[in-house]
C-alpha cells in the first residue's frame, strides 16, 4: 500500500501534468493548481460543473486530465463576464445555467484533438454512471436533473445518451421532450455562440428550477425548499467550494478568507514593532547544551546513511551554470593561435594550430532555510534539523552560499504587545499583537563548518512559540536580496498556517494566512526570490506554487532528498 508521502507525491505530479496542459492550450501562464483547486496567480477560480469534481487519490489520472482539457475549454471558449451577467439567481437554475455552458465548451474541443474529445466523453460516462450507482437519482428531483444533464449533453453532441440508464430515464425523459423540445434544439445550432446560446440555457434552467419549486410548494412533501436542498446535494455541486480533506494522502493547509485584511485592501498591520527582535540562535542556549545537542545531531545524520558527496553533485547539476575559465589551447579547430602559426612552418602536417574558450561549471547561487519554529514543530524538530543541515553541508559542497534562519514569537498568546491592546481598551482589528523573534542559525558570511554548532540550536525547543509567517517570508527575502547572486532561493520549512492566538481572536482566524499568501504573491511577481514550500506532513500547495510534501516520520534517505532536488530544480508547481 502507498504512503502518504507516495500519494501526495503522485497528486503533485499530476496537478502538474494537468497545469502545464491547461497552461499549453489556454496560452495562459499564470495557471497552477495550489490545494487542489486550480488558480490563476492567487485567485482559485471556480469549478460548476457536477462531472468535474475530481476526488484526489479516488479518481485517475484520466478524469483530472478531462477536468483540466474542459477547464482549459472553459477559459478559451467562455466570456466570464457575459455568463455573469447572464445568470439567475435563483439556486437550482444557476446550477443548469452552469452545467450547460460547461458542456457547451466542452463541444468546441478542436478536431485536431481526437484525444481531448475523448476525455471529455469519456469523463461525463464515467461520472454518469457513478451518479446513477450511488444511489442519488432514486429521490425526484434527484432523477428529474440527472435526466436533464442526459438530454443536455447527448443533444449538444449528437450522442446516444448512456446506454447503461437509457431505460431508467426514459419515462421522465418522456415527459420533458415537449417542454424542453424547442430550447434542446436551439442550444445545439448555438452552441458556438455564447450569447445566442443563453437564452436557450436560460429557457432550460427556468423549467427545470419551476419543477423543482414547484414540487417543494406542494403539501406532505416536507419542508419548504427541501427539494431544491435535495437537488443541490445530489450534483454535488457548489458555487464555490472547497475540496474535502481527508483520504490517504498528506493533508493540505486549511486557509480561508480574512475578511479583516480584504476590508483593508490587503493591507497588514503590526499593532507595534517596538519589542520585535532578531537574535543569532547560538547565543540563546548555553555552550555546554549546545555542545550536547550538535553530538546528538551527528549521531542521526551519520544514522541516516544519506550519500552527500552524491547530494552535492546533484544540487550542482540543477544549480550551476557554465562560466568562462580561460582557454584550451593545442586544439584541431577553433580560432586561430597566433603563437602557434610558425608550427605551418616547421610541421606542415600539424593540426593543432587553434585555441577554444573553456568553460567551467559554477553556482552563482544563493539559498536561504527559513524554518518554522512554531510550538507544534517540537515533535518534528529533530528530523528537520537533521534534513537541514545534511542539505547546508551539501549545497556548501555545490559551491552555493547558504543561510539558515528560523521564526517564533517571543511571547506565548501576545506577551507585551497584546497586554498594550488590552490596556488601551481594545481598538478593533489592531493587526498582529505579538513580539516577533527571528532567528539566525547559519549567516551567509559564515561557512557550514565554522556555525555547525550554532545549527545545533534548533533541537531546542523552548525556542518554539508562535509563528508570524507573512513577515518573516519577507525578512528572509530581504537579506537574500542583499546578497550579489545570479540565483536566489528561500525554502520555508513549516508544518502548517500561520498561528498566533492573540491576533487570531483580535482579527479573525486567516488574518496571518491571507498576510502570508499576500507576500508570496508579491515575491513571486517580483521574480527576485523563487519561493519554496517543503510541508512537514502537510501540503503547503496553498500558500506556496513550488512545494514538497514529505512525511517526517519516516527516516531520511536519499529518495526524500532527490525530490528536494528536483524542487529547488523547478519540477514542482512551476
Amino acid at each position: 500500500m502507498a504512503s502518504p508521502q507516495q500519494n501526495a507525491k503522485r497528486q503533485q505530479q499530476v496537478e502538474e501534468l494537468c497545469a502545464a496542459a491547461i497552461r499549453a492550450l489556454t496560452g495562459d501562464a499564470a495557471l497552477h493548481y495550489r490545494g487542489g483547486r486550480l488558480h490563476r496567480a492567487t485567485r482559485a477560480l471556480p469549478v460548476h460543473a457536477p462531472h468535474l469534481r475530481v476526488e484526489p487519490g479516488i479518481d485517475d489520472f484520466a478524469a483530472s486530465r478531462a477536468a483540466a482539457d474542459s477547464m482549459a475549454l472553459r477559459l478559451q471558449y467562455s466570456d466570464a463576464a457575459l455568463h455573469r451577467s447572464l445568470c439567475p439567481e435563483e439556486p437550482v437554475d444557476r446550477l443548469i445555467f452552469e452545467l450547460l455552458e460547461q458542456l457547451r465548451v466542452e463541444t468546441l474541443a478542436p478536431a485536431d484533438m481526437p484525444g481531448m474529445a475523448g476525455n471529455l466523453r469519456q469523463r461525463f460516462e464515467d461520472w454518469s454512471r457513478a451518479f446513477y450507482r450511488s444511489g442519488l437519482t432514486e429521490g425526484e428531483a434527484g432523477i428529474l436533473l440527472y435526466t436533464v444533464a442526459q438530454m443536455c449533453w447527448s443533444r449538444l453532441n449528437a450522442l446516444p445518451v448512456l446506454h447503461e440508464t437509457e431505460d431508467y430515464i426514459e419515462s421522465t425523459r418522456w415527459s420533458l421532450v415537449s417542454e424542453l423540445g424547442s430550447a434542446l434544439a436551439g442550444i445545439r445550432r448555438q452552441r458556438h455562440d455564447q450569447a445566442a446560446f443563453a437564452p436557450h440555457a436560460l429557457e432550460i434552467a427556468r423549467i427545470v428550477g419551476d419543477k423543482v419549486r414547484a414540487k417543494s410548494a406542494q403539501p406532505g412533501e416536507g419542508e419548504a425548499g427541501e427539494a431544491e436542498g435535495d437537488a443541490r446535494a445530489a450534483f454535488a455541486l457548489l458555487l464555490d467550494f472547497d475540496q474535502d480533506e481527508g483520504g490517504d494522502g498528506i493533508a493540505a493547509a486549511v486557509s480561508g478568507a480574512s475578511k479583516v485584511f480584504v476590508e483593508a485592501e490587503q493591507a497588514y498591520r503590526v499593532y507595534t514593532t517596538r519589542y520585535d527582535v532578531e537574535v543569532a540562535a547560538g547565543t540563546q542556549v548555553r555552550k555546554a547544551l549546545l555542545e550536547e545537542y550538535r553530538e546528538r545531531l551527528d549521531r542521526r545524520i551519520a544514522a541516516q546513511g544519506v550519500n552527500i558527496p552524491r547530494l552535492a553533485r546533484l544540487l550542482g547539476a540543477v544549480l550551476a551554470e557554465p562560466r568562462r575559465d580561460g582557454w584550451r589551447f593545442g586544439e584541431e579547430e577553433g580560432q586561430v593561435d597566433g603563437r602557434r602559426l610558425s608550427q605551418l612552418i616547421t610541421s606542415p602536417a600539424e593540426r593543432r594550430l587553434f585555441r577554444r574558450e573553456q568553460f567551467k561549471p559554477a553556482a552563482d547561487c544563493q539559498v536561504s532555510v527559513l524554518v518554522d519554529c512554531s510550538g507544534s514543530m517540537k515533535a518534528h524538530v529533530e528530523s528537520v534539523a537533521t534534513l537541514v543541515d545534511i542539505l547546508l553541508r551539501a549545497l556548501e559542497m555545490a559551491g552555493v552560499g547558504t543561510e539558515l534562519l528560523g521564526f517564533t514569537t517571543a511571547a506565548w498568546n501576545g506577551g507585551r504587545p497584546y497586554r498594550e491592546w488590552m490596556s488601551r481598551g481594545r481598538p478593533r482589528h489592531p493587526g498582529r499583537l505579538n513580539e516577533v523573534c527571528h532567528l539566525v542559525f547559519k549567516d551567509a558570511e559564515r561557512s557550514w563548518r565554522r556555525a555547525r554548532r550554532d545549527i545545533a540550536a534548533l533541537l531546542k525547543a523552548d525556542l518554539f512559540r508562535e509563528g508570524i509567517d507573512g513577515e518573516a517570508v519577507d525578512w528572509a527575502c530581504n537579506r537574500l536580496l542583499a546578497r550579489s547572486a545570479g540565483r536566489r532561493i528561500l525554502i520555508v520549512i513549516s508544518d502548517g498556517s500561520p498561528a498566533d492566538s492573540a491576533t487570531g481572536l483580535a482579527n479573525d482566524a486567516f488574518y496571518l494566512d491571507n498576510h502570508l499568501k499576500a507576500v508570496v504573491a508579491r515575491r513571486e511577481q517580483e521574480r527576485a526570490v523563487e519561493i519554496l514550500g517543503l510541508g512537514v506532513g502537510l501540503d503547503l500547495s496553498p500558500f506556496y506554487r513550488r512545494c514538497l510534501a514529505t512525511d517526517m516520520t519516516q527516516a531520511l534517505d536519499n529518495e526524500l532528498f532527490f525530490e528536494i532536488v528536483q524542487l529547488i530544480g523547478g519540477r514542482h508547481r512551476r
